[in-house]
């Protein structure tokens, strides 16, 4: 048997035990796990050290390294994930809706965990713990496949969570992290019909399309983020500029940063080669249409591709529009639906740029950055959808669970 098939056995094993835990217990575990998490950080950095070196012996841009990067100050953030996820309610048994039929039926419609979720991800350690937390915490078990870049700190995470388990009434096995770095080990967790009940891909484009074009378990797909931010003409020109300087540049390597800047043409006119030199600043290098090299000399021409580019870098596509029409055209053109934001004065245009505008996640006056299961309060997410089934936007708690009917009679049959 393969490891892939071996984990997924263990996994689907330990789910009715699992879902016998009550609130209390469950959180118990995860408070454990995190306690667990700061005992052992040093282990843990250690490890991803190891991933650090073989990653920059690879030529990894430094980008992506800091995606791959933990710190003490990191792994507190990703322990208080767990404790936050133990804070917040049990979805698992919640009662959505109840009626009775005018045959007496009772029917009850109430929340219940999804089974065996696999979770394929690249160079993300603290997915690891998130992925774990949110679907233990739902009465999930995990099926992990991570990015061979992070394998030391995954292997590590998991041992040490593995050992938490153990002093719990949570089964160990409920967690499995898929060593085998081969992608071949991909291409099997994806037609694990019978044993895995979803796949839920977190990386880039290409990891999510070779998910989507060939799993034939069924998949909850988390968009790829080319993320726009539309300044209109009445925007705050202090509170626009700080918002599109967060946006890129705070944390650059993510899914909600922001790849492609809209400027209104009078707006431009006025502040752009202000705004380029706090870009400049903030080491992000420019790209823009004929408008904006005018403007701002330095800044590269962007191409076509560019603008459909999800940089996940120090690089930034400028463009100059219009109107708000426009702005919206480029965004529907372009974007992942994933987040988008307008900064404008006029009530009117954000009322409209966030009805109209297809995305998971719309913005009035603040930064992209916020698209994101920590700051929705959520603990931690297993991902941010950009479909529009099951689940869409930070996936916390409650997307992680489906529903079941129960129905209780006096003996009814159907005529």
């Amino acid at each position: 048997m393969s490891e892939v098939r071996e984990k997924a056995s263990k996994a689907q094993a330990a789910v009715p035990q699992l879902n016998r835990l009550n609130t209390e217990q469950k959180n118990t575990a995860l408070r454990v796990m995190a306690d667990a998490l700061i005992k052992e950080t040093d282990s843990i950095i250690t490890a991803n050290a190891e991933d650090l070196a073989r990653g920059r012996e690879q030529g990894t841009p430094e980008s992506m390294l800091d995606r791959l990067a933990l710190n003490k100050e990191r792994i507190a953030g990703i322990a208080e994930g767990l404790r936050q996820i133990a804070d917040l309610p049990d979805p698992v048994g919640e009662v959505l809706e109840t009626f009775t039929r005018p045959n007496g039926l009772h029917v009850e419609k109430l929340r219940v965990p999804i089974g065996l979720i696999g979770i394929i991800y690249e160079a993300r350690p603290n997915v690891t713990v998130d992925a774990a937390g949110l679907c233990l915490k739902t009465g999930n078990t995990v099926l992990l496949r991570g990015g061979s870049s992070a394998l030391s700190s995954n292997r590590k995470i998991v041992e040490v969570l593995h050992q938490a388990l153990t002093t719990t009434d949570m089964p160990a096995d409920a967690l499995q992290l898929v060593e085998d770095a081969d992608r071949a080990s991909v291409d099997e967790m994806l037609k694990l019909n019978g044993l895995l009940d979803v796949i839920i891909p977190r990386g880039g484009a290409s990891l999510i399309r070779n998910v989507v074009a060939n799993a034939t378990v069924p998949v909850i797909e988390t968009g790829a983020g080319i993320c726009h931010t539309y300044v209109d003409e009445s925007a705050d020109p202090v509170m626009a500029a700080e918002i599109a300087i967060n946006a890129k540049a705070q944390r650059p390597s993510v899914c909600n940063s922001m790849e492609t800047l809209l400027l209104h043409a009078a707006y431009a006119e006025e502040h752009l080669p202000a705004l380029a030199e706090q870009f400049r600043e903030a080491s992000v290098v420019l790209k823009g249409c004929d408008t904006v090299r005018r403007l701002v000399p330095s800044a590269l021409e962007a191409t076509e591709e560019d603008y459909a580019t999800e940089y996940n870098d120090y690089i930034l596509n400028i463009r100059v529009v219009e109107n708000l029409e426009e702005a919206m055209q480029h965004i529907a053109h372009y974007g992942t639906k994933h987040s988008e934001c307008i900064v404008t004065r006029d009530t009117a245009h954000a009322e409209r740029f966030m009805h109209d505008v297809d995305a998971a996640a719309v913005y009035h006056n603040a930064s992209t950055r916020f698209t994101d299961g920590f700051e929705f309060g959520y603990g931690a997410e297993i991902g941010i959808s950009t479909q529009k089934l099951h689940a869409r936007g930070p996936m916390g708690l409650p997307a992680l669970t489906s529903t079941k009917y129960r129905i209780t009679g006096n003996g009814q049959i159907r005529q």
